[in-house]
């Protein structure tokens, strides 16, 4: 008994296989793409109800950091240092999380290993 494959599958061999490696190829592209233009974005993210104010890029580089003068307090550096950090984890999140999105949507949610 020979067994048949549905419609549309199977009898292409080669053709499919390059249409295949094209739509990768083209997936991979816009992938490169708007990874680089995310690469390039600012994100800005606040804590202390704003005494802290830091931007990162996509690339998790920070950029600015703007602290108010009223939280600059000498007996008490390591709030204003806990301020920083949770506004820095926020902004990379933030980036993170841009990304990640960005990139399963061009991707239609596949995991392609050593794409990104």
């Amino acid at each position: 008994m020979k067994a048949r494959l549905p419609k549309g599958y199977g009898g292409g061999g080669a053709n499919n296989i390059q249409q295949l490696a094209r739509q990768a190829q083209k997936i991979q592209d816009d992938m490169e793409a708007a990874s680089a233009q995310l690469d390039e974005k600012e994100y800005e993210a606040t804590a202390g109800g704003g005494a802290v104010k830091v931007t990162v890029t996509g690339k998790h580089e920070l950029t600015k950091v703007e602290i108010q003068p009223e939280v600059v307090d000498p007996e008490d550096v390591e709030m204003l240092a806990d301020l920083i950090m949770a506004a820095t984890n926020e902004a990379l999140r933030a980036a993170t999380k841009e990304k990640e999105e960005t990139m399963e949507s061009i991707s239609g949610g596949l995991n392609i290993p050593g794409m990104f």
